[in-house]
């Protein structure tokens, strides 16, 4: 098995215990297009205390690659996803939260 597909095994287990609702298949597209951060332990998770990234996250994943414009709309996405990956839980790996953003936008088309 690749190191990238120990990672998508190790990312759809990790959506299972949390109990979210995604296809194993998003988060493979989206583990995917994070290749090489999903390789490196500070790029790997997404900190929702820290607002510089979640900010970059909007910027970079939500208007550019989703192509989304709602600044109100973006924001409370990311702070669903926040709570959804739960605020106690240190790992909140990004490939499973920009598989989250993409379903909650209904962009599963641009990765599917």
């Amino acid at each position: 098995m690749s190191k990238l597909e120990e990672k998508i095994l190790h990312y759809s287990q990790e959506a299972k215990k949390l109990g979210l609702d995604l296809s194993d298949t998003l988060i493979a597209k989206a583990t995917e297009s994070l290749v090489p951060a999903i390789y490196n332990q500070d790029s790997e998770t997404v900190s929702c205390s820290d607002q510089s990234e979640l900010e970059t996250i909007k910027k970079n994943f939500l208007q550019k690659k989703l192509g989304l414009e709602n600044d109100a709309e973006m924001d409370h996405a990311i702070q669903k996803v926040c709570e959804a990956m739960g605020s106690s839980n240190r790992h909140k790996y990004r490939a499973i939260f920009y598989a989250l953003l993409v379903q909650e936008f209904g962009k599963e088309s641009l990765y599917l």
